[in-house]
């Protein structure tokens, strides 16, 4: 199975200039774990995690105030959609995160997490498991 059969292509996307609560709020709303932050100023990608809206908050920093630059990944690994899932899982293993940006040339195409990955591979498990009856 390969990434474009299990990533969004329905991203969530923020500014750079949101604040954390703003960005939290859509994230929840779209009962999504990250936001593509598009910053038109550079022509970049990057993303903010849930993790990264914890970390500020467990730090201490106001949500309210707190730019969502100032914690978006710009050093981003990107995956194509022509990727394997088991290839977009190692990658996620070897970098230590959840999420990848799909890119198909220099669009973005789609988003894949660990969840996506898991709900595919899930069923296939469970049929190999399952007795065969005759």
């Amino acid at each position: 199975m390969l990434v474009r059969d299990a990533m969004s292509s329905v991203v969530l996307t923020v500014g750079p200039a949101h604040t954390l609560r703003q960005a939290a709020r859509l994230m929840s709303a779209r009962r999504v774990g990250a936001a593509i932050v598009l910053d038109p100023d550079t022509c970049g990608l990057g993303i903010l995690t849930e993790r990264d809206v914890l970390d500020a908050v467990g730090a201490g920093l106001d949500p309210d105030r707190e730019p969502v630059h100032a914690h978006t990944t710009t050093d981003v690994v990107f995956a194509a959609p022509r990727w394997t899932l088991a290839d977009a899982a190692a990658a996620m293993l070897h970098g230590d995160f959840r999420h990848l940006i799909v890119l198909e040339g220099r669009d973005l195409v789609g988003i894949v997490s660990v969840r996506d990955i898991v709900r595919c591979w899930a069923p296939a498990r469970t049929a190999a498991k399952s007795p065969v009856h005759a």
